[in-house]
């Protein structure tokens, strides 16, 4: 009886350590596994991050460009303006197309492309009908021009 009870008491240590040890390997599997997440988590972070600066680097590098666009055109306008015919049909047609250049010109270079988006919303507003219908008959014409010819 007693060498049966020793051999319990020695099964069950063992069964005990072997329990400790499956514990211990859990907890770590479970630092391991938590480590793993809060890294991925430091990578995406570092990627929102990354994207983010690129998305305003690439918005800031448009803006600057619009405006360099205005004052280019306000330049174009200029130099047309001093070799254009100023009299006649001709001079008349070239006059309305530097004011306009000019007008637009100077559009771009104050407003910028933020600008052009707060007043292109503003008006799809105010015009919600007409803007729904210009829409469609773009989306039909990108299509009919997209789309290969069924001949």
């Amino acid at each position: 009886m007693a060498s049966t009870t020793s051999f319990q008491k020695s099964q069950t240590e063992g069964q005990a350590h072997q329990a400790n040890k499956g514990t211990e390997l859990a907890d770590k599997a479970k630092e391991a596994g938590t480590g793993a997440m809060d890294q991925a988590k430091d990578i995406a972070g570092n990627a929102a991050d990354k994207a983010r600066d690129v998305a305003s680097n690439l918005g800031k590098k448009a803006e600057d460009a619009t405006h360099a666009v205005g004052s280019g055109m306000q330049s174009l306008a200029g130099t047309m303006r001093e070799h254009l015919p100023r009299e006649g049909v001709i001079g008349s047609a070239a006059s309305t197309v530097v004011g306009g250049l000019e007008a637009s010109g100077r559009y771009l270079e104050k407003e910028g492309l933020e600008g052009m988006v707060h007043d292109l919303t503003n008006l799809i507003r105010r015009n919600p009908v007409p803007a729904l219908l210009i829409g469609i008959g773009f989306g039909f014409m990108l299509a009919r021009v997209t789309m290969p010819s069924r001949s």
